[in-house]
């Protein structure tokens, strides 16, 4: 009888189930047992993101005129915050993108596995581009504006010229059609992936603008509303990163009688 520690050393190099294993449902012991439920409930999640990689493909698939045609999603980061730029990515992945399995809405990975991510999306991918809109802009034309503005831009300058944009919660106007999905992360691959890139240069762009202006904290909420960044207002005042047209900012600048 193999020992447990023989049997749990065999499970971590097993990553199909075999014949064998069928075996291990019949041993009594305890520790077996919990091998087994663990091995079983980590493959049971390896298939299910699988799944979800596969049916997010497939979604962007459904979009392409013929077969292998460049379909590029797009995203934003940054829309809600009281400071930073709004930031777009676009990106044409691959027809085989495995390495990729398990990406989601950035917003529901963790900040390093984001960072991972971003790595491989950027080596990966048939094209991608990242574009920055300002505070000083969003205040111009409004964050919606901005955004789509933003998002327009980031297709353009992507060096492979796509034939379908599919955008996340945006209609646009570019070179080529382009369709609206609600809670596109969620559901297309190529989206999924321009959320990261956008997010991850977001990220990096506030902890640069952290060291230029460490009394705000942009390092810890990244310009949106929190206690902190709020109570940082009232005691400096905003900077020129800031988005005068954001509440409470507006009204701060109008006790004081300050211009946009």
């Amino acid at each position: 009888m193999k020992t447990i520690q023989a049997i749990k050393l065999q499970l971590k190099e097993t990553n199909e189930p075999e014949p064998w294993m069928v075996e291990l449902t019949k041993d009594s012991r305890k520790g077996v047992q919990q091998a087994l439920n663990s091995w079983t409930r980590t493959y049971d999640k390896r298939c299910a993101l699988k799944a979800s990689h596969i049916e997010k493909q497939q979604f962007d698939a459904s979009f392409a005129p013929y077969e292998g045609a460049q379909v590029a999603g797009t995203d934003e980061a940054g829309r809600g915050p009281l400071a930073g730029p709004v930031v777009t990515a676009a990106v044409i992945l691959p027809l085989e993108a495995d390495e990729l399995i398990g990406l989601d809405d950035s917003k529901q990975i963790p900040k390093k596995e984001r960072e991972r991510l971003a790595e491989i999306i950027k080596r990966i991918s048939v094209a991608w581009s990242v574009h920055v809109q300002s505070a000083k802009r969003i205040d111009e034309i409004n964050i919606y504006a901005a955004t789509r503005e933003s998002m327009e831009q980031a297709i353009l300058t992507l060096p492979v010229e796509p034939v379908q944009v599919l955008a996340d919660a945006m209609t646009l106007t570019v070179n080529c059609p382009s369709a609206s999905i609600v809670k596109g992360d969620a559901q297309s691959l190529a989206i999924a992936a321009a959320s990261i890139l956008a997010k991850t240069t977001r990220d990096q762009l506030m902890d640069d603008l952290h060291k230029e202006y460490p009394m705000y904290r942009f390092d810890n909420h990244a310009g949106y509303g929190t206690p902190e960044h709020l109570k940082a207002l009232e005691e400096c005042g905003p900077s020129i990163h800031h988005r005068k047209t954001f509440e409470p900012i507006k009204t701060m600048l109008a006790r004081k009688g300050d211009t946009l």
